[in-house]
């Protein structure tokens, strides 16, 4: 099925972000965790892997798992960092002869110990190429890339960020799917500049709601995404992880159902295998009547 089916007008299209377990219990876990979540009919689920490619092989063992439980398409993460042009080659073909579907084609963090990004040797250096190698050698892989409504750290200028996403639909990019963000106005803007810019892909909210100040001070500080003062306030009333679970769980609510109301055409959840927050909000939004289901 076509990256775009999902978005259609009159569509909310789902789907949830994963990462491979370290452990043979996680991997229980997740699958007990993904035969709940897929009581909201997710449209696909996606997988990340480890730096530097470290567990690209448990990503493609966890989503051919997915596909096999829950008879859902899925997509795996791709970046370029220390991948040469060959081993992306490579990993593709793996992927497409096991039967993924979709790639969420990134550039990727630096390693770690690591300021600033370097192209490895035979390799590429951004996103964009990466789309382009994709779609022209492997055209029926749908493609997502990443997008950044507070402009991404390494980006010069918002409308360098802009640019360099134009790139990257120009390359052949079917869906945005944003980073983490807490205030709705700052997706609203950033889908504003899209169509200044002639963008007219699809543009998914990434969600990852807050179940921990002091995890998500640790992951907006990673990424730059800003912590609004009212729900850091909130957050602090009580250093008491089912408060600050309830506080998150209830911020997020009320994000997607002024999303939705805005006429969003999906919502992408990043669930990072701890699926009990993604759970409530499905559950409090009433996912299934709002997809008609």
């Amino acid at each position: 099925m076509k990256l775009s089916d999902f978005f259609a007008p009159g569509q909310l299209g789902l789907s949830y972000e994963l990462f491979p377990p370290k452990t043979e219990r996680g991997e229980e876990l997740l699958r007990e965790q993904l035969r709940q979540l897929t009581e909201f009919a997710p449209d696909f689920v996606t997988c990340t892997y480890g730096a530097g490619g470290s567990t690209q092989g448990k990503t493609l063992e966890i989503l051919c798992q997915v596909q096999a439980d829950c008879r859902l398409p899925v997509a795996s993460h791709l970046t370029v960092v220390g991948q040469t042009v060959e081993q992306l080659r490579e990993y593709l073909e793996r992927a497409r002869d096991q039967g993924i579907s979709y790639i969420v084609a990134l550039r990727g963090d630096p390693p770690a110990g690591s300021e600033k990004f370097q192209a490895t040797p035979g390799g590429l250096r951004f996103a964009s190429e990466l789309v382009e190698l994709i779609r022209g050698e492997f055209p029926d892989f749908g493609i997502l890339v990443a997008g950044y409504p507070e402009t991404h750290r390494e980006a010069t200028s918002g409308q360098a960020d802009i640019d360099n996403l134009r790139r990257k639909v120009d390359a052949g990019a079917d869906v945005i799917v944003t980073q983490l963000f807490y205030d709705n106005a700052d997706f609203f803007r950033f889908v504003e500049q899209c169509r200044r810019a002639g963008i007219e892909k699809p543009v998914v909210p990434g969600v990852l709601p807050v179940t921990s100040l002091s995890q998500i001070r640790r992951i907006s500080s990673m990424c730059g995404a800003r912590l609004p003062e009212g729900l850091v306030a909130q957050l602090e009333r009580r250093d008491d992880p089912q408060w600050q679970f309830e506080v998150g769980v209830e911020w997020a609510t009320r994000q997607c159902e002024e999303l939705i109301s805005a006429g969003i055409p999906g919502l992408h959840f990043y669930v990072l295998n701890q699926s009990p927050a993604t759970l409530r909000i499905l559950t409090d939004l009433k996912a299934e009547e709002l997809r008609g289901n």
